[in-house]
């Protein structure tokens, strides 16, 4: 009895959205290709698109994974090992799972994959990642420094609309928003006045005001206005609103066992602070008397590792 040919699933996947979904349809072809000049039968086709390759968290990925342990196909073709993982440990994880199902792994840049090509791939994608985000690290602390955000709008402030000399839209400027500045100073008097945030929050909310900073509109709560002092969260603790641009104050990592980015708080010594009196919303001297009521509170309450916290080791 002649042997059936394999049928073999293609997997496709992109990173930002800066780049474009074609990019899947241009992957897909290609797999395709292969598929057809090796005789073999095409099974299904998984793909994700904007997502990076440094995370599990693909439905498309996952997708593949499920099938694969339910023995819906022989091979796994792609573009190159990245498309499938940048992750050294998780591509090595794949290539196990594979191997252990008797499936194989070929792609269009590397042919039949082997233990090689895990071992020699995994290490160039890992320095990939690692000098990716040292040179996007490095670019936002150029934008701060020039006073531009680095992402993301705080309440209070709205996207600058405007057109450089050659016709090129204006990037990372903002202007206060009168309507939001006014909500701010209202927040930071009635705390100065003695109204707990729980209080403010319910009032904002009485009054039919909402979170909206461009991303949808919200309900207030406590945590949006106290925050946290140390991490420089909440409505209370934004040192924007009195002119100043903090940014590294923290710093992100995977966790290795739920793959969710965890918050490191960094060394003062490693933040960057700049000057943006244009964006100032909040006199000093209230900034001043909410800061020292926030730290009475604090040692009114003392909760657990506030006065005392130990360092990490």
């Amino acid at each position: 009895m002649p042997d059936q040919p394999l049928r073999a699933a293609t997997y496709a996947r992109y990173s930002t959205d800066m780049q474009s979904n074609a990019s899947i349809g241009d992957q897909q072809r290609i797999c395709q290709r292969l598929i057809d000049d090796r005789g073999w039968i095409f099974a299904q086709e998984y793909s994700d698109a904007a997502i990076s390759g440094a995370s599990l968290q693909r439905p498309g990925y996952q997708q593949l994974l499920d099938d694969a342990r339910n023995g819906f196909f022989d091979v796994v073709v792609a573009e190159g090992l990245d498309r499938i993982s940048r992750d050294q440990e998780h591509i090595s994880g794949f290539f196990k799972q594979m191997q252990y199902r008797g499936i194989r792994i070929v792609t269009v840049s590397q042919g039949d994959v082997s233990e090689m090509h895990i071992g020699f791939n995994g290490v160039l994608s890992a320095m990939f990642l690692k000098d990716l985000a040292a040179k996007t690290h490095r670019g936002l602390e150029g934008r701060v420094r020039k006073g531009k955000s680095a992402g993301g709008i705080s309440y209070g402030y709205r996207v600058r609309r405007a057109f450089k000399e050659d016709g090129t839209p204006v990037t990372g400027e903002r202007d206060i928003d009168p309507d939001q500045a006014i909500i701010v100073e209202r927040i930071f008097r009635e705390y100065d006045a003695g109204h707990s945030a729980r209080t403010i929050a319910a009032r904002l909310n009485e009054d039919g005001i909402t979170t909206d900073t461009g991303k949808g509109r919200g309900t207030w709560g406590p945590s949006t206005i106290m925050g946290n002092w140390k991490r420089g969260t909440g409505i209370l603790n934004n040192e924007l609103y009195i002119g100043k641009l903090v940014w590294n104050r923290q710093s992100f990592i995977n966790d290795p066992d739920t793959q969710r980015r965890q918050a490191r708080l960094n060394p003062p010594e490693q933040w960057v602070i700049e000057s943006v009196p244009d964006l100032k919303i909040i006199d000093d001297k209230l900034w001043d008397r909410v800061k020292a009521r926030q730290a009475a509170v604090r040692m009114d309450m003392n909760p657990a590792g506030v006065l005392n916290e130990r360092t990490r080791p």
